[in-house]
């Protein structure tokens, strides 16, 4: 099927303001103790932690870092007892708003994510509230210039549950998210290897944003992301590439 690059657009977007702000190693951290805590200290038998350490080998975390992290998790530190949460709420415009947390203090983190939403217009929801409109898959980005015939063939044989090719010929293959890794594996021994592989929340519906709603939804989530306890932010806003391009145009003439 064919289709936009929104997401894909706003969220490498996110993903270099995260870096410059130097949060995503503290945020790979967390998550690493928390894999190895709940599925041990081996990537190759656990595909959470393996995910994740995979992210942060691509982001240019060194080895030694990422071990430390691994064994502080295996060795079930009091100091590392985190408890995963999930907060739901709509931002400007009814846009649904996925919050996902790591913290040591459930008190601290409900008080700074309802504060975010209502400096910015938006409103914490009760548990239930969106995230029934969606569904957690593994997406793996592939560049422009693949031959589109072998990549799906390759895609479909590694059991991934749909491909899309976006109008500037870059391709993402979706899967189901306990297949991820499978996939992921099969795909770079098919040879073809991705730009960019995560987890994502897919939403069911979308909201389409005019530059006034753009600029509200994406500054909601860059407040919940510059939280420290906030791990991922998804929404199922629909941001217009030409939009996106204005914002970007906007930010360098700054």
């Amino acid at each position: 099927m064919a289709g936009h690059s929104k997401w894909a657009n706003i969220k490498h977007r996110k993903a270099g303001q995260d870096a410059k702000r130097g949060k995503v190693f503290t945020k790979f951290i967390r998550e690493i103790v928390v894999a190895a805590r709940a599925g041990g200290p081996a990537p190759e038998d656990n595909p959470r932690l393996r995910a994740v350490v995979d992210k942060a080998l691509t982001a240019n975390m060194k080895r030694d870092t990422i071990d430390k992290a691994i064994a502080r998790g295996a060795g079930n530190t009091d100091t590392d007892n985190y408890d995963e949460v999930t907060y739901e709420g709509y931002g400007s415009g009814g846009v649904a708003v996925l919050v996902e947390c790591m913290t040591d203090n459930r008190n601290r983190t409900v008080a700074d994510v309802r504060h975010a939403f209502n400096k910015r217009g938006g409103n914490l929801g009760t548990d239930g509230s969106v995230a029934y409109l969606f569904t957690r898959i593994g997406q793996l980005q592939y560049p422009p210039g693949l031959d589109e015939d072998d990549l799906m063939q390759a895609a479909l044989d590694a059991g991934a549950i749909d491909v899309v090719v976006y109008e500037d010929g870059a391709a993402e293959v979706q899967t189901e998210f306990a297949d991820f890794m499978a996939v992921k594996d099969a795909m770079m021994s098919a040879g073809f290897e991705h730009e960019h592989a995560d987890i994502h929340m897919l939403p069911a519906t979308s909201i389409e944003l005019d530059m006034v709603g753009a600029e509200s939804i994406l500054g909601l989530v860059d407040a919940l992301e510059d939280l420290d306890d906030v791990q991922n932010v998804y929404t199922n806003a629909d941001i217009p590439d030409v939009i996106l391009a204005e914002m970007a145009g906007e930010g360098q003439s700054r």
